[in-house]
């Protein structure tokens, strides 16, 4: 998938899941009190390195570091682009 934005080495862009509006009691939290998001989903990967092979392919459902990343916003979409190493486990 090509949509503009093309990592290199072993870097991953991912589009972080939306976090919850209610809590499993029915409290509406605030934008301010939403926990963020610590899963996503993979939307591009770079080529890998000769010393790291990319594991990951786009549509890869993610869990990753909390402060990992660099936010960007393309698109009118914000995207966190990391390394691959940041990304702790896949989710099936």
């Amino acid at each position: 998938m090509s949509f503009g934005i093309k990592p290199l080495g072993c870097r991953v862009v991912i589009q972080k899941v939306e976090a919850e509006e209610k809590t499993s009691g029915g409290i509406i939290l605030t934008s301010s009190a939403k926990e963020q998001p610590q899963m996503a989903e993979v939307v591009a990967v770079g080529p890998g390195t000769k010393d790291e092979e990319m594991e990951l392919k786009a549509g890869d459902k993610v869990v990753f570091s909390k402060y990992a990343g660099t936010e960007i916003k393309y698109g009118g979409e914000v995207y966190t682009i990391m390394n691959q190493s940041d990304i702790l486990a896949t989710v099936e």
